[in-house]
């Protein structure tokens, strides 16, 4: 059984989640909160596994619960799936940062939710193309430009390198072996290098990077 905590300010957000999870017989919601103090409380007191996560709450918002959650602030450090909107996600990447494992549009069909957070429970990350490429376009004035945060993508061998592009791109490391013609354990291998040369935690923060440093870029929006 996958246990899921729920913070959003919103009630009538609350309820339709609330609805939608009841129907799954591997997920059950343990604990709801209206903002980042209060989903603390509530994880100090429930074990769970997945935060669905709001980005902009009174009193604490997303990004602040995000990091103090995943800095063991909180027993039992669940995983963090950041719920965001296209008028409100310029902070959904900070959050990844902060150590959420993703994102997922609060318009999303109920299946893509579910997914989402088994994969997230099971310990991947919600990094999906279609959605990943829809978002970095809609913010992509809010990206700063080259902000690696002293991380440098120079130190990446040319496969390395290559291998980083596909998974910004959103292919996971089977489609990447069969792109490159490589084992699936030469790509993984590959991948965990990237992870430690560049300081990064998992697959989310990966993509946030390969867009942040330039390794990808996207369309910003004209002046008007």
């Amino acid at each position: 059984m996958i246990r899921v905590v729920l913070v959003d300010d919103q009630e009538l957000v609350r309820a339709g989640f609330r609805l939608v999870l009841d129907s799954q017989p591997d997920i059950e919601l343990v604990g709801e909160a209206a903002d980042g103090v209060a989903a603390i409380e509530v994880l100090r007191a429930t074990k769970a596994d997945v935060v669905l996560m709001d980005v902009r709450m009174p009193r604490m918002g997303g990004v602040e619960a995000t990091g103090l959650i995943r800095a063991n602030a909180v027993a039992g450090v669940p995983k963090v799936l950041i719920l965001t909107t296209f008028d409100l996600d310029e902070y959904a990447f900070a959050a990844i940062r902060a150590g959420a494992s993703g994102f997922i549009l609060k318009d999303a069909f109920p299946e893509e939710l579910f997914s989402a957070i088994r994969s997230v429970h099971s310990g991947g990350a919600v990094v999906a193309p279609s959605t990943t490429r829809r978002l970095l376009e809609h913010f992509a004035a809010h990206l700063p430009v080259g902000d690696t945060t002293g991380r440098d993508a120079h130190v990446l061998t040319a496969r390395e390198r290559e291998v980083l592009l596909h998974v910004a791109r959103g292919l996971s490391n089977t489609e990447i072996a069969a792109r490159l013609r490589l084992a699936e354990a030469t790509v993984k291998t590959h991948f965990n290098r990237i992870l430690s040369k560049l300081d990064l935690r998992d697959r989310a923060q990966a993509v946030v990077y390969a867009y942040e440093s330039g390794l990808i870029t996207v369309d910003r929006p004209k002046e008007r």
